[in-house]
């Protein structure tokens, strides 16, 4: 498929799906504004690719100016999967930058237990680190619906606290830079129908610690919220829901500025 025939497809056929619900959260949430310099990581998956087309369409389009940098952080890949992302961003007309690291390694020296807590972290960082050097106020990433419902249930159920994705975040050790996530009201389904319909070939998690042990939690909580919706159809709308809907009056204790409070006396 042509790169054209692609970018229409998202204009187009995945309006509904796709394109609208992405100018719904750049609205609702203020995520891209005038003067802006977003960088848009991308891993090779679905999601960040996605995130990068519609972000790509956002900035030819808008009535308002700002400037994108598309970046990819190559923690330590393998051969094939290097290869594999740089074939993908030129089949979708993505210039960007690659930039190299040994995250896989260092995180696995230096937490063996929780290699993937660690990965997270230090591309996160690694990803910060480049945006700013290259200028940017703004980091996107390709955190959709999905990501969010069951990042809200992991914390419900193994973390006992409430805590979901945010779709605007500042970062804690980069002064004036903000994490921003565009796929806030896209579904994953409707990403693997677009990727699947471009013929985009994207690549997982490609880690070279954990490809042997995955871990099961997100998983499980995945699958779980598919079973619910087989008696509770619109479950994991309620879940996401939830996060607007936080009733003050009806809950015991809260957490602000890392200082736990209650509505009942001392904690």
């Amino acid at each position: 498929m042509q790169v054209n025939e692609i970018e229409r497809s998202i204009i187009k056929k995945y309006r509904k799906t796709l394109w609208s619900p992405f100018i719904k959260a750049v609205k609702e949430f203020s995520l891209i504004g005038e003067n802006d310099k977003v960088a848009v990581a991308i891993s090779g998956g679905k999601d960040s690719l996605l995130c990068a087309k519609l972000i790509e369409e956002l900035h030819r389009h808008s009535i308002y100016k700002f400037d994108v940098e598309y970046l990819v952080m190559d923690p330590g890949y393998s051969k094939e999967n290097r290869e594999k992302i740089e074939r993908t961003l030129d089949y979708l007309g993505i210039k960007a930058h690659i930039y190299d690291s040994q995250i896989f390694d260092i995180s696995e020296k230096i937490s063996s237990d929780y290699p993937c807590y660690m990965c997270a972290r230090m591309r996160r960082g690694f990803l910060y680190a480049k945006a700013k050097e290259l200028g940017c106020n703004k980091l996107a990433l390709g955190h959709h619906f999905n990501d969010v419902i069951e990042t809200t249930m992991i914390n419900v159920l193994y973390a006992g606290n409430f805590k979901t994705m945010k779709p605007r975040l500042k970062s804690q050790n980069f002064d004036n830079l903000e994490l921003i996530r565009p796929l806030y009201h896209i579904k994953e389904e409707d990403i693997i129908k677009w990727r699947d319909y471009c013929g985009v070939k994207a690549i997982n998690c490609a880690c070279s610690v954990t490809k042997k042990s995955e871990s099961y939690t997100r998983k499980y909580v995945k699958e779980l919220i598919e079973k619910l919706k087989d008696d509770i159809k619109d479950v994991d709308k309620s879940i996401f829901k939830s996060a607007y809907n936080v009733n003050c009056d009806m809950i015991i204790g809260y957490g602000k500025d890392g200082q736990k409070h209650s509505f009942f006396g001392r904690i």
